[in-house]
């Protein structure tokens, strides 16, 4: 599985502001042709984006590049994206990289141990000045919060959405919840809203899961925190989208971002919560470093169209 946490820094320099139009064409159809594996296409088309862009790519992209080149079977091109990013950009997320099953059959090759070292090299880097013993709870909190919820596909597959296992998934994911939450908030009642070089960048994004999956009252509680939070650079504009929709919602108002999806009980098919002002709503979207909804939607295999009026 391919990164999917916007890493928000570039390769070179001006890479930001030298991003063009046609950059971002080419990553979204090399997105939309690894979702259908038609993986030597997509990473084809990842390879335009950079050179129409000067040859500069977001780390993000070059790593999904090598998702891409690895699933093809052309690995000196997998490895040249991974290094790159690693020495040029000090990629560290060693968990994700030694876990992605994209990059299983790079594994074998000679060059992989030592890419992994220069993972592990900058991982050590960037949380020399962390909070270690805090680091380590939420990222365990983390795992307690993801491991059963990426259960959620495989059981709705096999059994129904509707089914008793499926049913007694969420009941496991709720008594989790309720034990991490207290967790989390223990540390945000203390500290306040750590950020990413606090707690490094898995411990910020947990505090934020932990809260987008609690109930209402905690989510309009901590909404502030976060918002204050996000103007002090401690934690995420997108991933504060999230929030101020799932609390609109839950207010009884429409969304603002586009970001909840639901589900038809009855068909079992997916959509897009309403949206206030939704012929606007991709400009919000981009505000935040979100991607446009109708590529958004695609991960529930929603076609969407952005409405006019």
């Amino acid at each position: 599985m391919r990164t999917i946490i916007l890493l928000l820094f570039c390769i070179t320099t001006n890479i930001c502001s030298g991003q063009t139009k046609q950059y971002s064409a080419f990553v979204k159809k090399a997105d939309s042709l690894y979702r259908v594996k038609d993986y030597q296409s997509s990473a084809l088309n990842y390879s335009s984006a950079f050179k129409v862009n000067g040859w500069k790519g977001f780390a993000n992209d070059r790593y999904n590049a090598a998702c891409s080149w690895a699933l093809s079977g052309n690995a000196d091109s997998a490895f040249f994206q991974l290094y790159r990013i690693a020495r040029k950009a000090n990629y560290s997320n060693y968990e994700h990289i030694t876990t992605d099953s994209d990059l299983d059959g790079l594994h074998s090759d000679k060059r992989w141990p030592s890419l992994i070292d220069l993972v592990k090299q900058n991982k050590a880097k960037a949380e020399i000045n962390l909070n270690k013993p805090l680091a380590d709870r939420l990222d365990s909190i983390y795992n307690e919060d993801q491991k059963y919820r990426q259960m959620i596909g495989d059981i709705d597959k096999k059994y129904g959405y509707e089914s008793n296992e499926m049913k007694n998934l969420w009941n496991t994911i709720r008594q989790k919840d309720s034990i991490n939450l207290i967790k989390v908030t223990a540390i945000l009642d203390k500290h306040g809203w750590l950020g990413a070089d606090v707690v490094g960048g898995k411990g910020n994004t947990t505090l934020f899961l932990v809260i987008q999956h609690s109930d209402q009252k905690t989510q309009e509680k901590y909404l502030p925190v976060m918002r204050e939070a996000v103007k002090n650079g401690k934690a995420s504009g997108s991933s504060l989208a999230l929030l101020e929709d799932r609390v609109a919602l839950g207010q009884g108002k429409k969304q603002i971002y586009g970001s909840q999806i639901h589900r038809d009980q009855k068909t079992g098919k997916y959509f897009v919560a309403p949206i206030e002002d939704e012929p606007n709503v991709n400009k919000r979207r981009a505000s935040v470093g979100l991607e446009p909804l109708e590529e958004y939607v695609k991960h529930w295999n929603i076609d969407y169209k952005l409405p006019t009026k």
